[in-house]
C-alpha cells in the first residue's frame, strides 16, 4: 500500500448523495478529505462531516483493540483482551445458549452507520441465516415511506437528479435538503440560476433548506397528506391534470377526481394551518408550471401516517403529467436501479427455519423487556440504538439486564457498547474493500482500502469470518473473498441497470452509472404496469385504496408536538461524540414558537425541561417564527455527556407506522417547561 498520495474514494455515510471523494495521504496517513471534481453529480463538493473526517478516523478515543467488561453495565469499565479471546468467550457463549434456548434468543441489530454493502449487508446476513438467529426487521429510516411509494409507483425509482437542472419548479417536501442532500440543491440554484426555477419548501421548521427557498411554506405536523390532496382538489376542479397521461399511465383517476371533491380547501386549511390562499397558489403553481420536481423528505414518513404521506404526495407529478419532461417528476429514492443480487450476497438459504421469530428494530426496547422467549444475546454493529432507537428508556433498561449477553463492533465505545460483554474495534470504510450505491443519483462507487487497519481493528466481514469459523460453520460462502462477494452482488440478471458493471470495471473506473431510461414510457413494476392511483393490492390489505388523510394517534395530552429533526454536522449518532462535530453545531436546542414561549413565561436561550410519559430532555430554546404554534424542533442526536439530558429519543414513541413497518419518531407530544435557577 502506497504511503502517500492522493486516492479516489468514496463517503461511506448513510446519506443519498454518496459522494466522490479524494484522499491525500502523507507517510501512511490521511491528511486532507476533499471532493472528487471528476465525479458526474457531487463535482469535488462535500460537507462539513466528511470535509472533518480525518478528526474522527484519528480520534484519540478510537478503538484499538477487543475489550471485556470489568465494571457495571453502562459504567463503561473494560480492559483489553485478544481478538481469540474476543472470539471464543463469544462463540462459547453462543454455542451454549443455543444449546439451551435455542438459535433465536440471539439477536443482531445493525443498520448503515457504513453505508457498503458488504459491511452492511454481506457476511453478517450470511453469518446470522446460517446460525438461525432472530432476524431484524431494519425499517428505522425509509421503510414506511418506501412501501407508500412502492404501492403506487412499483419501486424505487424516480427522475434521475442530473434532470433536475431542468426543472422550472423545484418543491422540497418535508426534507432539510441543505443539511441532508446537498447536491439537490445545488442542482435546484442551478436551475434557478438557468431556468429561473423557483424553490418552494415544505417543512414544519424554518431550517437551512427553509431560508434559501423562494417561498416557505409551513405545515402542522403528520398533516402533508392533507395539503397534497387539497392540491390535487383544485387541479382536478380548475382543470389543470394532463388528461391524456391519466388515461395511458395511470389507473383509477376517475375514482381520484370524486375522492378529493371532500379536500376542499378550507378544510385542508384547518388541518394543516396552511392559509387557503396559499393552497389555491401552490396547486395554480404546480398546475401551470412543467417541468415541475417534488423531492419527497423522509421527515413526514416518520409518523404514524408516513406511508400513506409518501403515497399520497407521489401521485401528484401523475396528475399533470410530469413525468414524460426532463426534470419532471419526483425522487422519494432511486434505489431500484442499483438493486443488487441480494439472494447471493445475504444467502438467505443459509436460514434453515422460515419461521424464524422477526424483531423490528423500533422496537428493541420492548423486545428486551418483554419478548417471549426472551433475547439472551445482542450483537450490535453500524448502529447505536441506546441513542438512536425510540423508546430510549425502555432500550437502555433492556441493555442494563445482567442476563442478557451483549457483543459490539464498533469505532468508538459507544453508548451502546458501554453496555457491553465484548467491545470489538472496527475499520473505517477507508480501510476496507466494499462497493457503494447511491440511493439518490444513479452511480454505483468501489472503496479500495487507503490505509491500514486502525490498531487491531478488524472489518465486519472479517469479524464475520472469525465467527464463523468459532462456529464451526464450514460452508463455502465464509471463505469467500471481498471481490468474489462483490461480484456476486452484482450478477443479477434481474436489474437490467446493471448490465456491464462489475468488479474490474469499478476497479478501472472508481464510478460507474446504471443503464437507466425514463420510466415512462415504459411499464411500471406495480400490478397493473401502470401509476396506480387506486390500488387494488392496498385495498386487499386493509388500507384504503385512494390516497386518504388519517390523523395521527393520539399521543397523551402534552402541548406540544415533537419533531426531533436531524442537525447540519452530525448523522444520526455518528460524529456527536468528535469535538470537532461537536464545536461546529455548538449546543443541542429546542426550537419555539415565540408566542408559545410567551405563553410559558419562556424567552430565547432559557433553558427547559421537555418531558412526556416516556422520559425527560434538558434543551436552550431558541424561541422565534421558525416554527408554527403548538409545534417544538430539536435538532441532532447528541452524545450522551455526563451532566447532560439531551438523548432526545428518551421522548419518542416505538408505535411502527401504518406500513413497512416504519418507525413514528415525529409523532409523539410533550411538555415544555421553564427551569428556574436556585440562585
Amino acid at each position: 500500500m502506497e504511503q502517500s498520495g492522493v486516492f479516489k474514494s468514496v463517503c461511506p455515510l448513510d446519506c443519498p448523495d454518496q459522494c466522490g471523494l479524494l484522499l491525500h495521504k502523507e507517510d501512511g496517513r490521511i491528511v486532507k478529505v476533499e471532493g472528487d471534481p471528476e465525479h458526474p453529480v457531487t463535482k469535488g463538493n462535500i460537507c462539513n462531516k466528511v470535509r472533518h473526517m480525518t478528526e474522527r478516523i484519528y480520534d484519540e478515543n478510537r478503538l484499538k483493540y477487543p475489550m471485556k467488561r470489568v465494571g457495571a453495565k453502562g459504567e463503561g469499565r473494560f480492559v483489553r483482551i485478544s481478538w481469540d479471546e474476543a472470539i471464543s468467550t463469544i462463540t462459547s457463549r453462543w454455542k451454549a445458549l443455543v444449546e439451551a434456548d435455542g438459535p433465536e434468543s440471539i439477536l443482531p441489530y445493525s443498520f448503515y452507520g457504513n453505508m457498503g454493502l458488504l459491511t452492511a449487508e454481506g457476511m453478517d446476513r450470511r453469518f446470522f441465516n446460517r446460525l438461525g438467529a432472530s432476524q431484524l426487521e431494519r425499517s428505522i429510516c425509509n421503510s414506511a415511506g418506501s412501501a407508500g411509494y412502492r404501492y403506487t409507483i412499483g419501486g424505487s425509482y424516480g427522475v434521475d437528479p442530473e434532470d433536475t437542472i431542468h426543472s422550472k419548479l423545484i418543491i422540497f417536501w418535508g426534507i432539510n435538503a441543505a443539511s441532508t442532500n446537498m447536491h439537490q440543491v445545488a442542482l435546484a440554484q442551478k436551475a434557478r440560476k438557468q431556468n429561473g426555477a423557483k424553490i418552494v419548501v415544505i417543512d414544519v421548521h424554518k431550517n437551512q433548506t427553509g431560508r434559501l427557498a423562494d417561498w416557505f411554506i409551513p405545515i402542522l405536523p403528520g398533516t402533508d397528506s392533507a395539503l397534497a390532496l387539497g392540491l390535487m382538489h383544485i387541479l382536478f376542479a380548475e382543470n389543470m391534470v394532463d388528461t391524456s397521461f391519466l388515461q395511458q399511465y395511470t389507473v383509477g383517476y376517475e375514482e381520484l377526481r370524486e375522492h378529493v371533491v371532500q379536500y376542499d380547501p378550507i378544510t385542508v386549511s384547518g388541518i394543516t394551518g396552511v392559509p387557503v390562499e396559499d393552497i389555491y397558489k401552490l396547486a395554480r403553481m404546480y398546475g401551470n408550471t412543467s417541468p415541475s420536481f417534488i423531492r419527497i423528505g423522509n421527515g413526514p414518513q416518520h409518523h404514524d401516517n408516513g406511508g400513506m404521506f409518501v403515497r399520497t404526495i407521489s401521485c401528484l407529478p401523475a396528475l399533470t403529467g410530469q413525468w414524460l419532461l426532463k426534470g419532471g417528476g419526483a425522487i422519494k429514492g432511486n434505489s431500484g436501479y442499483l438493486s443488487v443480487n441480494t439472494t447471493k450476497l445475504q444467502r438467505p438459504r443459509l436460514l434453515k427455519n422460515k419461521q424464524t421469530r422477526v424483531v423490528n428494530m423500533n422496537q428493541l426496547g420492548e423486545a428486551l423487556l418483554s419478548l417471549e422467549p426472551p433475547v439472551k444475546s445482542l450483537f450490535i454493529y453500524s448502529c447505536n440504538p441506546a441513542v438512536v432507537a425510540p423508546e430510549g428508556q425502555k432500550v437502555r433498561q433492556g441493555l442494563e439486564r445482567e442476563d442478557l449477553f451483549t457483543v459490539v463492533h464498533d469505532l468508538f465505545l459507544t453508548e451502546s457498547a458501554k453496555y457491553a460483554d465484548i467491545v470489538l474495534p472496527a475499520t473505517s470504510s477507508f480501510e476496507n474493500t466494499d462497493i457503494y450505491t447511491s440511493y439518490w443519483h444513479h452511480y454505483i462507487q468501489i472503496q479500495q482500502p487507503v490505509i491500514e487497519a486502525y490498531g487491531e481493528a478488524k472489518s465486519n466481514v472479517d469479524v464475520f469470518r472469525l465467527l464463523s469459523k468459532g462456529m464451526g460453520f464450514e460452508d463455502d460462502a465464509f471463505a469467500e473473498s471481498e471481490s468474489e462477494m462483490i461480484g456476486q452482488a452484482l450478477d443479477y440478471s434481474s436489474n437490467p441497470y446493471l448490465d456491464g458493471i462489475n468488479f474490474e470495471k469499478l476497479v478501472e473506473k472508481q464510478f460507474v452509472k446504471a443503464n437507466v431510461k425514463p420510466l415512462f414510457p415504459g411499464k411500471l413494476r406495480t400490478p397493473s404496469g401502470k401509476i396506480e392511483l387506486y390500488s387494488k393490492r392496498m385495498k386487499a390489505y386493509g388500507y384504503p385504496p385512494l390516497p386518504t388523510y388519517i390523523p395521527l394517534v393520539h399521543d397523551g395530552d402534552h402541548p406540544y408536538q415533537f419533531i426531533p429533526a436531524p442537525n447540519h454536522n452530525f448523522l444520526n449518532s455518528t460524529f456527536s461524540n468528535n469535538q470537532k462535530h461537536i464545536s461546529l453545531e455548538k449546543e443541542a436546542r429546542l426550537h419555539m414558537n415565540l408566542d408559545d414561549a410567551a405563553a410559558a413565561g419562556i424567552v430565547d436561550g432559557d433553558q427547559v425541561r421537555v418531558w412526556n410519559g416516556r422520559g425527560e430532555c434538558i434543551l436552550k430554546v431558541s424561541a422565534g417564527e421558525n416554527v408554527l404554534p403548538g409545534v417544538v424542533v430539536s435538532q441532532g442526536l447528541w452524545a450522551d455527556i455526563e451532566g447532560t439530558k439531551q438523548l432526545v429519543n428518551t421522548l419518542t414513541p416505538d408505535r411502527i407506522a401504518d406500513m413497512g413497518g416504519g418507525a413514528t419518531f415525529f409523532s409523539g407530544r410533550v411538555s415544555v417547561e421553564k427551569i428556574y435557577s436556585d440562585v
